[in-house]
């Protein structure tokens, strides 16, 4: 297991290191996976042959408390073998899981509602996140699952969001809390996805329908070309802890996340506003790159990551952690569901970014 970082890494709470029964004649066992950190719980099945979803089903309170309690569970050791073994897990743990909308990178559909994880090239990082924090929907329960593990690499960094926020100078926080973030996408002609691939039709009116519900601004620039423009929260409580998080994706839509050569080709071949995607403050005023910086180096202080197993299913408080991955090689299936919409209504936060 692998620790990130092991240089400046906060003090935790201290977690005492051992396997509990979570029953006399209980096929599972509970512990830390990592030591000096409560994130994630480790879950082992002591029989190979244990159905993790018939298991859970008997177990849902159980999951729930402990989730609640770390941010994220990790069940290792279960038979788990297939996308539609993994769907009934999510069944039994959440519910139906849900469709994969808006999307900000490509990817497929393995099963009902079940995607490949991002599909990116596999030299290359993606930062630390939490799923849909760029829209006003957002999942609060996210899964992965391990079909395949990386020959090398291939690791999933997870961090608490409330420590990422914790991190942050207060006036930065400040910043973003009172401005808020805009994300702006232009879509078609090797810029951002194919529009069609992310609203999932081809029909522009429907397109038109899904902007006004979800409160996109959106124009349509020419032929094949689509741009729209969303402001979102940059901070948000999360609703079960109380605890405030850092809950945006500027440090990701941001042009300057992609480096600083890429940045300048981008930039020699778009304009300003038809950049494939960026991030702005909520009134349309640039982001410092100061505080774009303080923002990534809060994460890679608090991330953490460990390597898969193949059959591993993770379970994360969506709001409560955020998750990444780390470059690889060899080949890679990690499965993702989604379940527990929440809107930024619920929150009291869509209103703010309305008036704006």
């Amino acid at each position: 297991m692998t620790h990130l970082p092991l240089a400046g890494q906060p003090a935790l709470r201290r977690v005492e290191r051992k396997s509990v029964r979570l029953q006399g004649d209980s096929p599972v066992t509970v512990e830390p996976l990592l030591s000096g950190s409560n994130l994630p719980l480790l879950a082992r099945a002591l029989r190979p042959d244990l159905d993790l979803a018939t298991w859970a089903a008997d177990n849902r309170s159980l999951v729930e408390t402990s989730l609640s309690r770390h941010g994220g569970v990790l069940f290792r050791g279960f038979d788990v073998q297939g996308v539609v073994p993994f769907r009934r897990v999510i069944e039994a743990m959440s519910g139906e899981p849900l469709e994969y909308t808006l999307r900000s990178t490509p990817r497929n559909a393995v099963g009902q509602n079940i995607y490949t994880s991002t599909e990116y090239p596999a030299d290359q990082e993606i930062p630390l996140h939490n799923e849909n924090s760029y829209t006003r929907l957002w999942p609060l329960k996210l899964f992965f699952y391990c079909e395949k593990k990386a020959a090398e690499g291939g690791m999933t960094p997870i961090a608490y969001s409330d420590r990422v926020y914790d991190r942050i100078s207060p006036a930065v926080r400040e910043r973003f809390e009172r401005k808020r973030v805009s994300y702006v996408r232009n879509f078609g002609e090797g810029a951002d996805l194919p529009w069609q691939e992310v609203f999932q039709t081809s029909d522009k009116d429907a397109v038109e329908e899904f902007c006004r519900q979800a409160g996109l601004q959106y124009e349509w620039k020419g032929e094949g070309r689509l741009r729209t423009r969303q402001i979102c929260q940059a901070v948000a409580r999360h609703p079960r802890t109380g605890r405030m998080l850092w809950f945006n994706q500027a440090h990701l839509f941001h042009v300057s996340s992609l480096g600083p050569a890429f940045e300048q080709a981008l930039r020699e071949v778009f304009e300003e506003e038809d950049l494939p995607r960026n991030a702005y403050y909520g009134d349309g005023t640039p982001i410092e790159s100061e505080a774009l910086e303080e923002v990534r180096a809060a994460y890679r202080a608090e991330q953490i990551a460990f390597p898969w197993e193949e059959g591993d299913v993770l379970l994360l408080d969506n709001m409560g952690v955020a998750h990444g991955r780390t470059p690889y090689r060899g080949e890679r299936k990690i499965r993702v569901g989604m379940t527990d919409p929440v809107h930024a209504r619920d929150l009291g936060l869509e209103s703010q970014g309305e008036a704006r």
